[in-house]
């Protein structure tokens, strides 16, 4: 590998990182870093730029509100000034359902759109890829009953984690993409249509 490939890799996993650091650890500031102006985030509960994506999660978080991510394996797809990377991960909520403690736990990967502007590499779409799930109380014999039929109407890659964030007053988007399915494959066609320099725009992402 060319030095200045590796570099270039080097540089977009440390933001991939810091991504996750700044923003579990609330440190609002430098995880604005992180995206360009007019990125854009796609999640469970929430799509929209990136700067209303720091105003909630503000919000979200002087409310109590405890989501918390563990990042694993990093891909990096590089084009030029472009990128696509797919990082391993775990999103982690902690709520009560029916006033008992529970913790969800969700494995999947970011799949996130990347450019360099002006030397620098920033997200321009985060997508996560919602590959399972599942749901635990905090304290052991303690356990909520949930309704079933509302779980089974649920996402299958995510229904614990949509539950629990529906019970807290989140609207959750039902079309997120899995491990496999037409929403995958459709985000994985914009992936190479990025890479090959064409317009890739939120509304894409939008249903």
């Amino acid at each position: 590998m060319a030095p200045e490939e590796r570099n270039e890799r080097l540089a977009i996993s440390d933001l991939l990182q810091n991504w996750a650091v700044w923003r579990d650890a609330g440190d609002w500031q430098r995880f604005q870093t992180v995206w360009h102006r007019d990125g854009w985030m796609m999640a469970t509960w929430f799509q929209g730029p990136a700067a209303d994506f720091i105003r909630v999660s503000q919000e979200g978080w002087a409310k109590g509100v405890s989501i918390l991510h563990f990042l694993g394996g990093i891909s990096i797809d590089l084009a030029g000034n472009r990128a696509i990377s797919q990082t391993k991960m775990t999103i982690s909520q902690r709520a009560p359902v029916q006033g008992i403690a529970c913790d969800v736990v969700c494995t999947g990967r970011f799949y996130d759109f990347l450019e360099k502007r002006d030397g620098k590499w920033g997200m321009v779409i985060r997508q996560p890829i919602y590959e399972k799930d599942r749901l635990d109380p905090v304290s052991p014999g303690a356990a909520p009953l949930l309704d079933a039929a509302k779980l089974a109407a649920l996402p299958e890659g995510y229904r614990h984690l949509a539950y629990i964030q529906e019970e807290i007053g989140y609207r959750v988007k039902r079309d997120m993409p899995g491990l496999k399915g037409p929403e995958v494959a459709a985000l994985y066609a914009r992936g190479t249509a990025w890479l090959r320099g064409e317009v890739i725009t939120p509304q894409m992402f939008l249903s």
